[in-house]
């Protein structure tokens, strides 16, 4: 049985359960709850800061863990990342007063310029050399209560940073999203390798459509070339006629415009279905 860290709340926090439902895993969290036992599928579920993860993992604590790109980076450590998880986007960018004559990083450097973060790591790499003051959360009040300067803080739309009377300068110091990591050495430990390959198979899932269609036999040609499949489409002679039956994946984007193009081409009973989950 393996131990996996899981970000306890935050924007990574429903995506992830989401997800881990989808693949089979029985995952609910309570109110008191800090962790729980799924023994049909091998696994023992923890639920930790998003920060505390990447420690847990990379020590060894935890067999696998899934968190922020952002959050590693912070902490400076190297589990081994298996797989990118497509959700929880975002960038680590600088904020100043609206109206700041400051424009960017390089600015707030030579103003000695506070900056307030929950990411000092980061911050300090990117070269900054000023000061800096580290908050655990909520950095966006710091400015109004005149302990800061500026912040760097992660940014999803911007509009909590609007509401407080800030804008953004400068391109972002970082950018993040949600990523599942295993500890060095634990990668290929059966039940890792089961939870990888789970939930690669959903994010091919939620990338790709089915397409089905009878096509005419003098459009055959054209039809499988407008859907190719992965490594190629299944073709079945129809009992009637010059028909055949057709059966392809596609990319979900820009599958309504194939589905036109095959009625172009004289195809019938066109169909287009989700894809519950996959192994490519």
């Amino acid at each position: 049985m393996i131990k996996v860290a899981l970000p306890n709340k935050g924007q990574l926090f429903e995506p992830t359960m989401d997800i881990l439902s989808a693949c089979g895993y029985r995952v609910s969290k309570s109110l008191r709850s800090l962790s729980t036992l799924d023994t049909e599928n091998g696994v023992e579920f923890y639920f930790l800061r998003p920060g505390d993860i990447p420690m847990y993992v990379a020590e060894g604590i935890l067999d696998a863990g899934i968190t922020g790109m952002d959050f590693v980076a912070e902490k400076g450590v190297n589990p081994a990342k298996l797989l990118d998880l497509k959700f929880g986007a975002s960038k680590l960018r600088a904020a100043v007063p609206a109206g700041s004559p400051m424009r960017s990083m390089k600015d707030l450097d030579a103003n000695k310029a506070r900056i307030a973060t929950s990411f000092t790591n980061i911050v300090r790499r990117s070269g900054y050399k000023g000061p800096l003051v580290e908050l655990e959360g909520a950095v966006e009040i710091s400015i109004k209560l005149g302990i800061s300067d500026a912040i760097v803080d992660i940014v999803e739309t911007g509009t909590t940073l609007k509401q407080a009377g800030l804008e953004i300068i400068d391109e972002a110091l970082f950018e993040s999203q949600a990523a599942l990591y295993a500890h060095p050495g634990r990668e290929n430990l059966d039940e890792v390798l089961v939870l990888k390959s789970r939930i690669e198979g959903k994010l091919i899932a939620m990338e790709y459509m089915m397409v089905e269609y009878d096509v005419p036999g003098h459009a055959r040609e054209k039809a499988c070339a407008i859907t190719p499949g992965i490594e190629s489409p299944t073709v079945i002679k129809l009992e009637k006629g010059d028909w055949f039956a057709v059966k392809a994946m596609l990319k979900r984007q820009g599958s309504q415009k194939i589905m036109d193009e095959l009625s172009k081409l004289g195809c019938k009973g066109i169909l287009l279905t989700s894809i519950d989950s996959a192994r490519i």
